[in-house]
């Protein structure tokens, strides 16, 4: 078992985390009929606390004016930062977030009429609950990976978050920071890769849009061993219950080392139309794959196929060891779980997913994000508990016309431990 412990430092490249991936919240300018009337106005009262986490909603009764523009909550997240919120004389609430802590904090709420003129504070002390960062930071969680590490955080209230990496330098002897992953999402699990198989320290810490940062966390793996699968010695297997192949797009195709067109195509429609459809292939040497990437028909001279036509949108990949034995392979609820054979030895590898396009465009419309992301491929990881195979079946079970009688392909590669 990896060793782990966690260490309270602070990282030393602090600057480097104030990245433009956080926008702060923008306070609107509340640019209001400009009066005459200079009037101190008279403050909020009844003043209402729900705490949450990093936050505080506040809900608070308004003074009887016309001349109220808006309301300001002005209050320390931290030790050095403050903070200032604004919400219009239409709301009577006001909400005021980005707290390092979960402890009490001071907040003064004024009321702001149209001629800029603040009322009298009034003082309330929030108690927000444990901020998402430090919440997402007890749950950081690292394993040993092929090439690398494995990473895995919750993030249960979905806060925008940072996960910094750091790693000892070996020319400059300083921890210098490898790896910036920001994301919103409620579970966060990648690995980094690129590491010899001796043993690594990394280090991992958390930020939030307001720059408050974490302790950090250290380990120490050591990377299983990863090498690029031979392409030079897969080869077709055709079964029975292979599709039969289309429009000269063989699968050799598939690991030519050409991730565009021409790739692997299946008839149009498939006939006779058995559903999810599947290819088999042999790569010559039995591996534990640990990952891959597949690339599918992009952008040719008869179209654009982006996210449409014959892609697969989700697809599971089959393996074995010994030579394979023909049948029609599980769907729904009899599909065995990851790791488990099919009544005639086929291990599942997974169920895997095309994922959405970045700009969220309707089809055929693209941005160069969204193209730049299609022409890399995308990369899966394979479970780690997975047995060594050598032959593999790709089964799709649905394409992104959603027709469902034909699919294609371009390229995949392999990487994995084949000692």
């Amino acid at each position: 078992m990896t060793n782990q412990y966690k260490k309270l430092v602070r990282p030393l490249l602090q600057v480097a985390i104030t990245v433009v991936f956080f926008a702060c919240s923008k306070i609107d300018d509340y640019k209001g009929v400009v009066s005459n009337d200079t009037t101190k106005p008279d403050p909020v009262s009844n003043v209402q606390i729900k705490n949450g986490p990093g936050s505080a909603i506040l809900t608070y009764a308004l003074p009887k004016s016309d001349n109220i523009l808006y309301v300001q909550a002005t209050y320390l997240i931290n030790d050095k930062v403050s903070r200032q919120t604004k919400s219009s004389f239409y709301s009577d609430t006001i909400n005021v977030s980005g707290f390092a802590k979960s402890q009490d904090y001071k907040v003064l709420l004024y009321t702001v009429s149209r001629a800029n003129v603040q009322s009298d504070p009034v003082e309330v002390t929030v108690h927000p609950d444990t901020p998402p960062y430090i919440q997402a930071f007890n749950t950081i969680k690292t394993k040993a990976d092929f090439g690398g590490i494995n990473i895995n955080v919750l993030n249960s209230f979905k806060g925008d978050l940072g996960i910094i990496a750091i790693n000892n330098n070996p020319v400059t002897k300083q921890f210098e920071i490898v790896n910036q992953n920001y994301t919103n999402k409620d579970s966060i699990n990648y690995s980094l890769r690129g590491y010899d198989t001796i043993p690594v320290k990394f280090g991992f810490y958390v930020t939030d849009p307001w720059g408050n940062i974490s302790d950090t966390f250290f380990t120490t793996v050591k990377p299983i061993y990863e090498l690029q699968q031979d392409k030079s010695k897969f080869s077709r297997y055709v079964l029975p219950t292979d599709a039969k192949t289309g429009f000269g797009w063989e699968i050799e195709y598939l690991w030519n080392g050409n991730t565009g067109s021409p790739g692997y195509h299946t008839e149009q429609p498939i006939q006779p139309l058995v559903w999810p459809a599947v290819i088999t292939f042999d790569m010559g040497k039995a591996a534990k794959l640990s990952r891959y990437t597949i690339w599918d028909r992009g952008i040719d001279g008869s179209g654009n196929w982006l996210w449409q036509a014959g892609a697969p949108t989700s697809w599971t990949f089959w393996g074995r060891l010994s030579a394979p034995v023909d049948e029609t392979m599980p769907t729904g609820a009899n599909v065995p779980a990851v790791g488990q054979a099919s009544p005639n030895g086929w291990i599942n590898l997974g169920t895997f997913h095309l994922p959405a396009k970045p700009s969220g465009l309707p089809n055929p419309q693209y941005t160069n994000a969204d193209l730049d992301f299609w022409n890399a491929g995308f990369s899966f990881n394979f479970n780690l508990d997975l047995p060594k195979v050598r032959y593999l079946r790709f089964q799709c079970l649905e394409n992104a016309s959603l027709t469902n009688n034909f699919f294609n392909i371009t390229e995949l590669t392999f990487w994995g431990d084949p000692r």
